[in-house]
């Protein structure tokens, strides 16, 4: 059957998972638009690809739904063809191929050029940096490596990713140049591992000599670091965090967990003791640091004792920004050959009380933050709210910034100077002080 749509050869990528889907996404409508090809974000088109997630249980049956959605629109006549890529395709190929056959193509998370061919386009070596952003104007993801040797039991990341792979300083700066000159602001720099940066091309961790250098491009004026690993954690990175304004006090660094038995199990290469002398050292050498992590709980042999230990460290470490999730049980990684033993109610109930307990640290450091004045982006308007984030917060997964939008106008992407007047367990709200900063 044909498609109904009127707009013929228009292709629509939906985006699902992680920023460096997001990143990835990006990438591929950026290669598109430069074959002249007609390509939107998320909208629609009689073309569609879906960059899938494959990460746990819940991200793999929402690639699923996804892809059987548009099978349905296909069968309808909504839309002419429906092209799947990314992680779910790359480690699930042969299954999706066999379950749902009418997809017109599989790809993986290597085969862009592939993936460019089948919807009529060449791929361009030279486009360094060319990506068509999907976020807001003023930040944008910047991807420093790809894959990850990291063998931690958990993780299907390395099966679907690759090993590590870093993007050389040169092309990674010409990149953040190109976003600057769109009106970027914030660089948020994402990979599967920033402390491994450089091991591979430059034969040491080179994370430090990269920020160097991206803080000398003009029109940045905050770069944010995300997924560090703790162990062999480069400190000079703190050294220009303190000097260079740039540098945003904030590092996101996934701990997972803190009982001994769990890490070695976990494979993660560190101990209670190691981990909390890490955190100390970022408190003494950058005392106003936010510091973002996650946590599993659930894992295979996790005891009460297991839990009791990481829920009063929770405590004593008052991490500012916090996320906690259920273990997973995956396919062809470590701890599959491990028993999924922890019930899922049981899991459940440490999610919510760890957040709980994360709920009510939050609210007490917001308090903390009533009568102070704040450096905000401000990354939209919702309803009778600008809403903003302060250098200590990451979009979408930490705190906002509201101000009453029906008393000020504030322009979406500037920054302006806010005191904190009022304080919520996870959202700020605020009066404009300067829009002159």
């Amino acid at each position: 059957m044909r498609t109904k749509t009127i707009k013929k050869n228009k292709i629509n990528v939906i985006t699902l998972g992680c920023s460096k889907n997001v990143y990835d996404s990006e990438v591929l409508m950026g290669q598109l638009k430069a074959s002249g090809k007609e390509v939107v974000h998320e909208q629609e088109g009689n073309v569609v690809v879906i960059n899938t997630c494959g990460f746990i249980n819940n991200a793999k049956e929402e690639s699923v739904n996804t892809i059987l959605e548009y099978m349905q629109k296909k069968e309808d006549g909504d839309v002419d063809k429906v092209f799947v890529t990314g992680c779910l395709s790359e480690r699930y190929k042969p299954d999706l191929e066999k379950e749902i056959p009418n997809v017109d193509q599989y790809f993986g998370t290597t085969e862009l050029p592939g993936l460019l061919k089948a919807l009529g386009a060449d791929y361009k070596h030279e486009l360094i940096g060319e990506r068509l952003t999907t976020t807001p104007k003023n930040y944008a993801y910047l991807k420093i490596a790809e894959g990850c040797d990291r063998p931690c039991s958990f993780c299907a990341i390395p099966l679907m990713r690759g090993k590590h792979k870093s993007t050389p300083i040169e092309d990674l700066v010409i990149e953040a140049e190109k976003l600057a000159a769109n009106g970027v602001k914030e660089l948020i720099l994402i990979a599967q591992d920033l402390t491994y940066y450089g091991l591979d091309i430059y034969k040491k961790r080179n994370l430090a000599e990269l920020l160097e250098n991206l803080v000398k491009v003009e029109g940045i004026e905050w770069i944010r670091l995300h997924y560090a690993f703790p162990t062999g954690f480069p400190m000079d990175v703190l050294d220009i965090m303190k000097r260079e304004p740039k540098i945003c006090n904030y590092l996101d660094i996934p701990l997972q967990h803190i009982s001994d038995s769990i890490l070695k199990s976990m494979r993660r290469g560190t101990t209670e003791a190691k981990t909390t002398k890490l955190l100390q050292d970022f408190r003494a050498k950058v005392p106003e640091m936010t510091i973002r992590t996650t946590l599993i709980v659930g894992y295979p042999g996790e005891t009460q004792e297991d839990f009791e230990l990481l829920r009063d460290w929770v405590k004593a470490m008052r991490f500012e920004r916090l996320g906690c999730f259920t273990y997973s049980h995956e396919e062809n990684t470590h701890a599959f050959n491990l028993e999924d033993d922890v019930p899922e109610e049981v899991k459940m109930e440490r999610v919510n009380e760890i957040m709980e307990i994360q709920s009510q640290i939050s609210w007490e450091l917001n308090q903390a933050k009533i009568g102070q004045e704040f450096k905000v982006v401000i990354d939209r308007k919702e309803g009778n709210y600008f809403v903003g984030r302060t250098e200590y917060d990451s979009p979408d997964v930490d705190n906002e910034v509201l101000i009453d939008a029906t008393s000020t106008y504030l322009k979406t992407g500037e920054f302006a100077l806010i005191k904190v007047i009022e304080a919520e367990d996870f959202d700020l709200y605020g009066e404009v002080v300067s829009t002159s900063i």
